[in-house]
This record gives C-alpha cells, sequence and structure tokens, in this order.
C-alpha cells in the first residue's frame, strides 16, 4: 500500500510539471541512476557488447549515455501521460497510419500490432485512441502491485482503451466486441520458460522469442502490422505501420516471428539508444535441440 500511495503522489505532483521541467528532472535522474546507483550497468554493458561487438568502447559508453537520459525520459513520460488526455497526447504520439488501418476495420476485422520496447510505448493504448479505427487493447503482464495495477487499467479504460493480462489473450479474440480491435503485442521480452520458444538470430546472437505473436495470429488468421515507434525529438513519438502478415496462414512456419524480429533489429540499428537494454534478453541458452530460424525471408 505504501508503494502505491507514493506512486499515485508522484503521479498526482507530475500533473502540474511542465514538459520543459520535466526534461529538466529526468536529466537529473539520469545521471542519479547511472552515475551513483549504477542501475543495472552491468547487465546493459553486456548486452550492448555481445549486440554490437565490433563497436569500441567509446561508442558504447556513448550508448550507455544516451539510453539512461532515454530511459528516465519515458519513466516520467508514463506517469505524466496518466494525467493527460488523449488529446494533449495525440500532438505528441502521432499515428502515421502508413499501412491503412481503415480498410481492416471496414472489413470488420481484428488487426494484431507487433511493437518492442522501443521508443515509448507506453503512450500507446492512450494516444492511439481515436487516431486509429480499431479499439486499441494492450496485452501486458500484471503488476505484483495489485493497487497499482488495478489504477493503470481504471487509467486507460477512462479514455476508451483497453488493457488485458497476457493469460486472457485467448479471450481477447473469442469475445465479441463492439468494435475490432487492435491488439497489441510488446513481443520482444524473454520467455519464462523455451520449450514453446521460436529461436531467431537477432543482434548477433541467438534469441529465444515469445510465440504468442505466431500462434494467435495463425489461430484467427489475423493481419500482423509492425508499429515502428519513432522518437522525432524529446517528448515526441511518431508511429508508422509495415506489414507483416496479411493472410497469417499462408505464412510459413515463423516466418512472422521472423519478419517482427528483422524489423525491430533495424530500429535498433539504426538507433540503439531507444531500445531498453536494460532488461535480461538473453538469459536463456540455446541449445542442440532448438532450431534457428534463418536470418533473412
Amino acid at each position: 500500500m505504501i508503494t502505491y500511495l507514493f506512486f499515485r503522489l508522484l503521479v498526482f505532483k507530475l500533473r502540474f510539471v511542465p514538459f520543459t521541467l520535466l526534461y529538466v528532472l529526468s536529466d537529473f535522474f539520469s545521471f542519479v541512476i547511472f552515475k551513483i546507483f549504477k542501475y543495472r550497468v552491468k547487465v546493459i554493458n553486456a548486452n550492448l557488447r555481445r549486440a554490437f561487438p565490433e563497436k569500441p568502447d567509446s561508442e558504447i559508453q556513448q550508448i550507455e549515455r544516451k539510453f539512461y537520459k532515454h530511459f528516465t525520459d519515458i519513466t516520467l513520460e508514463s506517469l505524466k501521460g496518466f494525467s493527460c488526455s488523449p488529446q494533449k497526447l495525440k500532438k505528441r504520439y502521432l499515428f502515421l497510419n502508413t499501412v491503412s488501418t481503415d480498410t481492416y476495420f471496414e472489413q470488420g476485422k481484428n488487426i494484431i500490432i507487433a511493437a518492442g520496447h522501443y521508443g515509448n510505448w507506453e503512450w500507446g493504448p492512450l494516444a492511439l485512441t481515436g487516431q486509429m479505427k480499431h479499439l486499441p487493447i494492450g496485452l501486458y503482464k500484471p503488476l505484483k502491485n495489485k493497487y497499482i495495477d488495478s489504477y493503470i487499467r481504471r487509467n486507460r479504460a477512462k479514455w476508451g482503451a483497453m488493457v488485458a493480462p497476457i493469460e486472457n489473450t485467448r479471450f481477447v479474440f473469442t469475445n465479441k466486441p463492439e468494435k475490432p480491435l487492435a491488439v497489441a503485442f510488446i513481443a520482444d521480452q524473454s520467455p519464462s520458460n523455451t520449450r514453446k520458444a521460436i529461436w531467431i538470430k537477432f543482434l548477433n546472437q541467438d534469441t529465444a522469442c515469445l510465440h504468442g505473436l505466431e500462434f494467435y495470429s495463425k489461430m484467427y488468421n489475423t493481419p500482423v502490422i509492425y508499429f515502428a515507434i519513432n522518437r522525432v525529438k524529446r517528448g515526441y513519438y511518431e508511429v508508422s505501420g509495415t506489414e507483416i502478415a496479411q493472410y497469417p496462414n499462408d505464412c510459413a512456419d515463423n516466418a512472422i516471428t521472423q519478419k517482427y524480429m528483422q524489423l525491430l533489429e533495424e530500429q535498433i540499428m539504426a538507433n540503439p539508444q531507444f531500445w531498453l537494454w536494460s532488461h535480461k534478453r538473453w538469459k536463456h541458452k540455446r541449445t542442440a535441440d532448438n532450431e534457428i530460424i534463418r536470418e533473412n525471408i
């Protein structure tokens, strides 16, 4: 309860903080967690060195510094987002609709959004409400603090967006909503176990990938669109779509996952500081029984 009360107090105070001051605070916090607390420094450094073995130490250190600044940016942006209306966020989070999702909507079809922990993914459910005809619904792993978890779910629903626990994914697709859904999979985290994992060559490493994106898109033959979240400048983002699969059941086994990881990798290679390097992405090791999917489609 104490953690929840502190969380609510922080959200309340940030309501009155303008974005210009928010980024002054972010600069301060990035220095504190990087230089003083050294938050996950070893994990971040190891991930970067394994992903970019060709880069010199000076460049790795530069990416680290930029990552910490981005990390505190999106943390504070996410908290401030709770007190922002979708109308305010739409000015900072523009959906370009480069793949016409409207066509699928008019056909009465759900779509699957495949995105990663890149840019600011937290603003998506709120900011996309009203910018696309589909009803956005984000799949997530429930937080351990049930009070914070409940607050987040209520806050999203207040503006028309929805979130659903990952274990309810099947229900999301089988339930009959009032209008077609855009179901968002943030699918670049490490799987809890590797029995069902799809192994991909990603950022120079054998990488275990979640199977859900592949599984549900084929089970319900739901079109899959990759949403690239690109930072235009501090506090401003653009979301553009690339179609991965119009008819998933016509795709080769694991091709959807491979294409998704390929598109994400291209973003990371272009601007690595905007990906979440602090998570333990490569904690699973491939065994001889795990087949690596070809590198290119």
